[in-house]
């Protein structure tokens, strides 16, 4: 054929018997028959899944680490003269520099800083890759899978994790509520009204829920020991004064008689005044 056409994402690498003759933009060429031979290379983005490989951390833990690599050829010349099959050769070293970064880590690193990662196996792959001609700009880890066992037990340490965040953000409630009851004691202490509108507003509530409730408040029971110590000072000075009559008026009480009284009267067990028993 004595023409070829290339389209606008695409580069012609021209060998004339054998020879690189040149390359060819976007448009309409014609070569020489028999002499000219055209290879066209893509300069679009590729998109490049690294399968999903068992890795060892640092710390001995394995895991399986699957990614996605972004590249495009910016010299056709070196994409083709360079190396044979540009695609079979970024794929490989894309999954050997990924288990490297990753083997040199520790696990937590890899689940947390994946963008350090990233950009590490990034900037090995495009040093690499340069020399082929090709670019790659960006480099994900996309799927991590932990064994079983290690799952539970990073679900057991997020578990104890958060019932201690809870337990710390209890206490600092019921610190936070101790203080404020004591400033509110003080305020009540100084302004015993208060004790009773709050008393108030408390029945106010209750009543609005429709439930039977029984309150006793703090008056009552002062209320009932004030009542009870009332009744115990007026009942003193009775029991004191001796006992009454139905009439309300004390009974007279009298002393009993003595010997004297006894023999005057001539009662039994006495003398009379003669001496005579």
């Amino acid at each position: 054929m004595g023409a070829a056409i290339v389209r606008q994402y695409e580069r012609g690498v021209v060998f004339r018997l054998g020879q690189l003759h040149g390359v060819r933009k976007p448009g309409f060429h014609f070569m020489a028959p028999l002499a000219d031979r055209m290879i066209k290379v893509s300069l679009r983005t590729v998109t490049m899944p690294v399968p999903s490989q068992q890795i060892i951390t640092q710390d001995n833990v394995s895991i399986h680490v699957a990614a996605v690599a972004y590249y495009r050829r910016v010299d056709a010349v070196k994409s083709i003269v360079e190396i044979e099959d540009v695609r079979a050769a970024v794929g490989q070293i894309a999954q050997t520099t990924v288990r490297n970064v990753v083997g040199r880590s520790m696990l937590d690193q890899v689940l947390t800083d994946t963008q350090t990662l990233n950009l590490a196996i990034r900037e090995i792959l495009d040093r690499t890759t340069q020399q082929w001609g090709v670019y790659v700009f960006l480099v994900e880890l996309k799927d991590i899978e932990l064994p079983v066992s290690m799952q539970r037990a990073m679900a057991r340490q997020a578990e104890a994790e958060r019932e201690k965040r809870a337990k710390i953000i209890a206490a600092e409630g019921e610190a936070l509520s101790a203080g404020k009851l004591a400033e509110a004691a003080d305020v009540i202490s100084d302004h015993p009204v208060a004790l009773q509108l709050r008393n108030l507003q408390i029945l106010a509530e209750i009543a609005g829920d429709k439930n039977s409730t029984i309150v006793f408040p703090s008056q009552f029971l002062e209320s009932a020991k004030a009542i009870t110590r009332f009744v115990a000072e007026e009942t003193a000075p009775a029991s004191a004064s001796g006992p009454t009559r139905p009439d309300g008026e004390p009974r007279k009480t009298t002393a009993p008689p003595g010997p004297s009284a006894l023999a005057a009267t001539g009662a039994p067990g006495g003398r009379d005044r003669e001496g005579r028993r």
